[in-house]
């Protein structure tokens, strides 16, 4: 049996890794700006991390939610205290895309309405309504299309409104992220933010703040919906929520209700993913990663912008993007292939930047300095670009 190839896969095997730092299986030394789709929130294998899961593996690893789990109520609490959203409740499963196809059923339940709207250029998972939501018709199966989704422009204030004055009392949410990720990072401005909390005030409608990508600190703050003041219905989290251990939830505002079997999940909230992402909240409060992700973050992108050679650079904390023109449009691969680092990207000519949050200052001036050096490096190999 082969593996089902669904992934363009870089010739690489990583066979160790620590901090912001993975080793492949030749012994060559990486420097991870990637974080593996922003997963890695504290850093690779960090001690407290690997000691909390190993003894959580010592007592016991799983066991359904039939029984009462005091980890899963424990991560509530550190989760509330961290995101200062005390009075919401958590639901716990496991991964982005599960997180959002329960955020956007229970809007539905709540509401009793059917249509959704999302944005241009958004990314919501591949499973059922979360792609759906997702504005790429390249990996939306025909089973999975439905009339029931309404894309708009994103960042369009004007046109949301128009929509809502139309059909208002037919939307059951707004889901939107507050950085899109994959789209290319694009900044959700606060009056946009604003503005949809307001229309779904007015309407009866659910705001989610898919923070799948763009939570759990990494843009200075715990959702980076927070930097427009306004508070969402329901939060969707996953990829920096376990550091790597497969985890997701949603954060759910008190006035929406639960009753039993509206949702459920077999392997949500065990008893080895809730130690995970306890020790990632631990880390992320002793370390004050919040504040070093916003400084360290802030540092480079003053640096990036003075690079003339890149375009457009933008982002919050440690969700950066910047644009390549195509007089170097191999950089991301030669980054990788001559210079040692791993960078992300969004089609077409975008490099994204999601490294731990405990990236320092000295690892920020090594990365602009390989950066540099691969800018000279394509520029040699084609002088006449």
């Amino acid at each position: 049996m082969k593996l089902f190839d669904v992934y363009p896969l870089n010739n690489i095997t990583i066979s160790r890794a620590l901090g912001s730092y993975v080793w492949d299986d030749q012994g060559n030394q990486y420097l991870d700006m990637y974080g593996g789709h922003a997963v890695i929130s504290i850093g690779h294998t960090h001690p407290h991390w690997v000691k909390k899961i190993e003894d959580q593996l010592k007592q016991i690893a799983f066991y359904s939610n039939s029984v009462i789990i005091p980890l899963q109520q424990q991560l509530a609490e550190k989760l509330g205290k961290l995101s200062g959203k005390t009075d919401y409740e958590l639901f716990l499963c496991n991964s982005g895309a599960e997180a959002n196809e329960n955020a956007l059923k229970l809007a539905s339940f709540h509401t009793g309405r059917k249509k959704i709207i999302a944005f241009k250029k958004s990314f919501h998972g591949r499973t059922s309504l979360a792609v759906a939501a997702t504005d790429n018709p390249a990996i939306v199966a025909p089973v999975n299309e439905t009339e029931n989704i309404v894309f708009l422009p994103f960042n369009d204030t004007a046109s949301l409104q128009e929509y809502f004055e139309q059909h208002g009392e037919t939307i059951a949410a707004v889901i939107t992220e507050g950085i899109q990720g994959v789209g290319g990072i694009n900044i959700a401005s606060d009056d946009f933010l604003q503005a949809i909390r307001q229309l779904c005030d007015q309407y009866g409608s659910v705001f989610i703040a898919d923070s799948v990508q763009c939570g759990y600190g990494r843009t200075g703050r715990f959702f980076a919906h927070d930097h427009a003041g306004v508070d969402a219905d329901i939060y969707s989290m996953a990829k920096g929520m376990g550091n790597g251990f497969p985890i997701g939830g949603i954060l759910i505002a008190p006035h929406i209700r639960p009753k039993h079997g509206m949702l459920g999940t077999t392997f949500g909230g065990n008893h080895l993913a809730c130690a995970a992402a306890l020790a990632v909240l631990e880390i992320i409060e002793q370390e004050d990663l919040m504040k070093k992700a916003m400084v360290n973050g802030s540092y480079i992108i003053e640096q990036l912008k003075a690079i003339p050679d890149i375009q457009n650079v933008r982002g919050r904390g440690w969700m950066i993007g910047f644009d390549v023109p195509d007089a170097i449009k191999d950089l991301k691969k030669v980054l990788l292939s001559e210079y040692k680092t791993f960078t992300g990207e969004a089609k077409p000519n975008v490099i994204r930047l999601l490294p731990s949050l405990a990236l320092n200052k000295e690892q920020v001036d090594d990365f602009l300095q390989r950066l540099r050096e691969a800018i000279k490096f394509i520029q040699t190999a084609n002088p006449s670009s």
